[in-house]
């Protein structure tokens, strides 16, 4: 039975279990290079050159006869000089030129300029707590003299050495992940902030020789009162807190829609919330004459649910909450909490061995559940007015002791991309949209002949967003979600020799589904194998159910396409999968 997410987030049509016959363009083609584009700029030492050809002839770059696949495909890889570099490609009387730029990844000072603007801090402005250190950095020339004014008084800045810049996270795909040395030491000194006036501009000198230079930072600083801070309440479904304050820190648990907390920092649009993760001001509201949030909890239940169990925490205010999960433990930690428990209700549980509590700091109380099952089925957490619902849910109620068999479970396959969205293209141009659908209607296909309800986050070439996406399985709550992907290398990657199965995966819960279903088909299918990863992906951080994106081969791997666009070898992969799926669901029963 197919169930069609489509009409759930955007009323679009309902499923239907046709096959959408997409054909790759036939290599028969004139030449053409679908990347890199032209005057494309990058940071890398080399560059792929992914195309096409008629099979018959050769292909070129800069003179050079190059490999190409059977059908005509090509992904060499060319080096780069420093600057602007020509890359000829050439097929019979064809030719294209293409100019690729390569420029540093570290910060480059101009001959004429003792300091790089952009880099002076403040950025924005930032508001501290009279205890905190405020730090100043600036990128200036070899042997300056720098130093900032602070209304009255002047800081020097001192260069620092031997640091180090860390390469972004998408290296680790390309296995170039080591530090490297800076080029340009930046100068700085750290101040407690109780020695700073309150919304002081700091102005910069920087001298070298002849020549000075004055710049004020682009943010104020302001000291905050810590006995008049600011108390907000999360308005989004689940605010987004993270380690610090940008998008490129990490993800913490997110927090529930009404949760309450003090603002001890901040810096442009994000606030620093008092248990120390950061948030964006837009997910949250002002509560004027709000006190201090500090929660008091007494007595707790658990109450069974359909499939779930229901774990309720009374407390007076809403407050901020971490997760973590081990092999068979759930472990749920309340800030700024204060425990006055002396009863507990907790019947004998289908899912719950065992619940510990401790009050492991003055303000913090941290519940810990034993699980039955080492494998966990997702779960959700929401305020109810002050109490905070934390809801488990149980192993999925399905007869697998029937070879094949897979009634009484839901899944859900979310073939990525679509419509405007192309996804990774193939050495013709073939987009790896169409192939997701492909795939994953044909994984549909196999999956319901078992036994198992499938919903579809799209069954046509639609853009899907991916909030909607990720709402689909928070809705659903299916047994498992599948988003299904083919993949490609940032720049600097060996196109042509890197291929095979990854997986993708974010919550403990979807560790052990990745793991076994890489496996499986790297084995089943005698496919190579690309690797398993953690990664905070939009369609890995669902929790509500095991959540594992699924990258099913390289698209821009000249050899793996052919492989890819294979009528024969697609319904190979859906079946392998199917059986896979139905393995790991066989394996993970309880009492297996």
């Amino acid at each position: 039975m197919s169930k069609s997410i489509e009409s759930i987030l955007i009323s679009a049509i309902a499923t239907s279990s046709l096959i959408v016959n997409i054909s790759p363009a036939q290599a028969e083609t004139p030449l053409k290079v679908v990347y890199p584009p032209p005057q494309h700029q990058t940071t890398a030492e080399q560059i792929f050159i992914i195309g096409s050809a008629p099979a018959a002839g050769n292909v070129t770059i800069n003179g050079n006869i190059i490999d190409r696949s059977p059908s005509g495909y090509f992904a060499p890889s060319v080096p780069l000089n420093m600057g602007e570099n020509r890359v000829t490609v050439r097929y019979n009387n064809e030719t294209l030129t293409y100019i690729i730029t390569r420029v540093s990844p570290q910060p480059q000072l101009p001959p004429d300029q003792i300091v790089l603007s952009n880099s002076i801090t403040p950025q924005v402005d930032i508001a501290r707590l009279p205890d905190d250190l405020v730090c100043f950095s600036a990128i200036a020339a070899e042997n300056a003299q720098v130093s900032v004014t602070l209304n009255n008084q002047t800081l020097p800045l001192n260069p620092q050495t031997n640091l180090a810049q860390l390469p972004p996270n998408y290296a680790v795909l390309n296995d170039s992940n080591e530090p490297t040395p800076i080029a340009l030491n930046p100068y700085q000194n750290c101040i407690s902030a109780a020695n700073i006036p309150n919304n002081t501009q700091p102005v910069y000198e920087i001298s070298q020789g002849d020549r000075t230079t004055t710049q004020p930072a682009s943010g104020n600083i302001t000291i905050l009162n810590p006995n008049q801070l600011q108390v907000v309440e999360i308005t989004a479904d689940a605010g987004v807190a993270r380690t610090g304050p940008s998008t490129s820190y990490s993800r913490l648990t997110p927090l529930p829609q009404g949760t309450r907390a003090q603002v001890t920092g901040r810096e442009g649009e994000w606030l620093r919330l008092d248990y120390g993760a950061w948030i964006k001001a837009s997910e949250t509201q002002t509560l004027p004459g709000a006190v201090p949030p500090q929660a008091l909890i007494r007595s707790l239940s658990a109450r069974p649910q359909t499939n779930a169990t229901e774990v309720v925490f009374p407390l007076t205010v809403p407050v901020p909450v971490s997760v973590q999960q081990g092999d068979d433990t759930f472990t749920l930690t309340l800030h700024n909490a204060i425990a006055q428990t002396d009863t507990i209700w907790l019947d004998d549980d289908p899912l719950i061995r065992r619940l510990d509590w401790q009050q492991i700091e003055p303000e913090r109380l941290q519940y810990t559940f034993y699980l039955k099952n080492g494998q966990q089925w997702g779960y959700d957490l929401r305020y109810e007015g002050t109490s905070l619902i934390l809801t488990l849910r149980h192993p999925p109620q399905a007869d697998l002791t029937a070879p094949n068999s897979l009634a009484g479970t839901t899944i859900l396959l979310d073939p990525g991309h679509g419509g405007d969205e192309l996804g990774a293209r193939g050495p013709n141009g073939y987009p790896e949209k169409a192939v997701n659908l492909v795939i994953s209607q044909l994984l549909q296909q196999e999956l319901e002949q078992r036994g198992a309800t499938v919903y579809m986050t799209r069954t046509t070439d639609v853009d899907v967003s991916l909030r909607d996406r990720m709402a689909a399985i928070d809705r659903v709550r299916p047994t498992l979600a599948l988003s299904v992907h083919y993949n490609a290398l940032p720049d600097g990657g060996d196109a042509e020799n890197t291929a095979g199965i990854g997986m993708f995966w974010y919550n403990p819960q979807a560790h052990d589904l990745a793991v076994f279903l890489h496996n499986y088909l790297v084995e089943n299918l005698d496919r190579p194998s690309y690797g398993v990863f953690w990664n905070n992906l939009a369609l890995t951080r669902p929790h509500a159910a095991p959540t594992v994106l699924m990258e099913l081969g390289f698209m821009i791997n000249p050899n793996e396409f052919e492989w890819i666009t294979n009528p024969n070898e697609q319904q190979r992969l859906a079946i392998a999968l199917a059986d896979g799926i139905t393995a790991w669901l066989q394996e993970t029963q309880p009492g297996s």
